[in-house]
């Protein structure tokens, strides 16, 4: 049974930082895809990176570029989200996700699995 665990959350000023940690399990985790979306009150979950299977490499959305970097452990089966200068716009709960289907990363459709998020909140 997969198992995708969220951790890391809480409530930040802006300009300030937070790692998130995915924990995965139940699915052999280098040969997957692993990415990070986020979803604000009353808006669409969007992608925020994503973690390539093995070591090919991750991808971030431009909303966060050069703020926020995604690293995955393959010998610990997490992935990590480094968030730096942080802004009241980055509140949302953040979910992990894995096995990407097909087409754009970003395509919250495109992912099979999913945990159940963890709150970031940053105030003004």
């Amino acid at each position: 049974q997969v198992h995708l665990v969220e951790s890391g959350g809480g409530s930040v000023q802006a300009g300030g930082s937070l790692r998130l940690t995915c924990a995965a399990s139940g699915f052999t985790f280098i040969d997957n895809s692993v990415a990070w979306f986020r979803q604000a009150s009353g808006k669409e979950r969007e992608g925020v990176a994503v973690a390539y299977a093995g070591t090919r490499g991750m991808d971030v959305a431009g909303s966060v570029l050069g703020r926020f970097t995604i690293s995955r452990d393959n010998t610990r089966n997490t992935v990590y989200l480094e968030m730096d200068s942080l802004k009241p716009e980055d509140t949302a709960t953040y979910y992990c996700a894995a096995n990407w289907r097909s087409g754009r990363w970003s395509d919250q459709s495109q992912w099979t699995y999913w945990g159940q998020g963890t709150q970031v909140t940053v105030s003004s």
